[in-house]
């Protein structure tokens, strides 16, 4: 595998939500509410979480366990893209604290564990990150 546009794509999206969350988070958590930094990343957080999923439809894996190139990591496309959508539901609804449980849990389980998972040595990014840049594998 190689760094094609698309996980080019990927890459550059998940980094960068991965640096915007604690932002949104933090914004709408501190002592002094900051409604328009909250909104402001939160949109950023969300449109860069779109892109991610998105673009995991079009990464394939034929060397892991898969099922026509999808791992079990693709589950989370269908995941996020649905806890996305019943964040804004509730959000719309006036369910301010289902709202605010779901975007902490999608940041952590999203974000961070997926990406630690990337980040395994039978993984592209593992390979890259272990193996070339580090020179451990």
């Amino acid at each position: 595998m190689q760094l094609t546009p698309v996980i080019a794509i990927h890459l550059s999206a998940a980094l960068a939500a991965l640096a915007i969350g604690p932002v949104a988070l933090w914004a709408r958590r501190s002592g002094q509410a900051r409604a328009v930094l909250h909104r402001a990343a939160g949109y950023a957080w969300v449109t860069l979480m779109l892109m991610v999923a998105i673009t995991a439809v079009f990464i394939r894996d034929y060397r892991l366990p898969n099922i026509a190139g999808y791992t079990p990591i693709h589950l989370l496309v269908p995941i996020t893209l649905g806890s996305l959508a019943l964040a804004f539901w509730h959000l719309r609804h006036g369910r301010i604290r289902s709202h605010r449980l779901i975007m902490i849990v999608l940041y952590i389980s999203a974000c961070i564990v997926t990406g630690a998972l990337t980040l395994l040595p039978s993984r592209y990014l593992g390979q890259v990150v272990w193996g070339q840049w580090l020179g451990l594998i």
